[in-house]
């Protein structure tokens, strides 16, 4: 089976759900509070395992109750942990606001020990990388630990998969080595200056992207589905009805690990991008993160729904 590598983040999800943020110095009563897996990387990682990919995910942890409940999470949906432990750190931990007629969220990340993420860390996982069918990574971690992978990623010749998030500045060089970037509305308004609230604008946008490097801009567009903008083609893929949204965290994290493990099977952009959105569509309809990622039967049988 191609291998789908991922280097990303832990972080537990403190979750709580409330009509609205409080105000800065006011207290308000929530409706509800659940503590589980997250993290960008660790949720891509959960996503793709559960669709049916072999998955290896690197990152680094403190040792700590979070820290079990990541590698309780891992053991469960099938990823293979290659982890480095910081007694030094802790697991990270994320505050995630959700807001209750609508299920969109706002989140902090404190990511502890992967923070601590270096270069050298990838460089003695270099084997590992190089062996890739697909390599994801996201924003998280340190930048100088995501350029590496990249680099090595691009050298033993994987598909390279940059999910821009949280949004950050990044030069061209990173970009160079990205096949796919795969950013939502915002982080693509951040990283290219441009207003993205339709699909001209999100075309533009993505052409902005190709320009500075990127092979295939994939903008995900969230109940509209998402954006594909290749030097070839330009395609919009609608989202999938799979029920009433819950929660859309996660939903990105959801769409990568789908979308990696399609390309992994060989699978066209087009289909990987299908593929991605129908995972991610059965995920909106769950509470949580990594335990609303669903089952490869799950999203086999919503496509074949179409």
């Amino acid at each position: 089976m191609p291998k789908i590598v991922i280097l990303g983040v832990f972080v537990a999800d403190t979750a709580y759900r409330a009509e609205r943020q409080p105000k800065m110095g006011e207290t308000i009563l929530g409706r509800s509070f659940v503590l589980g897996p997250g993290g960008k990387g660790s949720n891509q990682s959960v996503a793709a395992a559960r669709a049916g990919g072999d998955v290896h995910f690197i990152s680094r942890l403190g040792r700590d109750a979070f820290a079990d409940i990541a590698r309780a999470t891992w053991a469960a949906a099938g990823v293979t942990p290659v982890i480095t432990e910081d007694p030094e750190s802790y697991a990270g931990a994320a505050y995630i606001f959700i807001e209750d007629a609508t299920g969109n969220n706002a989140i902090i990340i404190s990511p502890g020990a992967a923070a601590r993420i270096s270069a050298a860390d990838i460089e003695a996982q270099t084997a590992l990388i190089s062996g890739a069918s697909v390599f994801i990574t996201q924003l998280e971690q340190p930048m100088p630990a995501a350029l590496r992978a990249l680099q090595i990623a691009r050298a033993g010749g994987a598909t390279t998969i940059l999910n821009p998030a949280p949004a950050a500045p990044l030069t061209d060089e990173m970009l160079a080595l990205c096949d796919y970037v795969t950013p939502n509305e915002s982080e693509t308004e951040a990283l290219t200056g441009l207003p993205v609230t339709t699909l001209p604008e999100a075309e533009a946008a993505a052409d902005a992207l190709m320009e500075r490097g990127v092979g295939t801009a994939i903008i995900t567009l969230g109940e509209k589905g998402a954006l594909l903008r290749s030097r070839r083609e330009t395609l919009h893929i609608p989202a999938f009805s799979a029920g009433p949204v819950v929660e859309t965290t996660g939903a990105g994290d959801a769409f990568n690990g789908g979308f990696a493990v399609a390309l992994a099977e060989g699978r066209d952009p087009v289909e990987a991008v299908r593929f991605g959105c129908a995972t991610a569509s059965i995920s909106v309809t769950r509470a949580g993160t990594a335990p609303s990622m669903p089952s490869r039967a799950e999203i086999d049988a919503l496509l074949a729904r179409g």
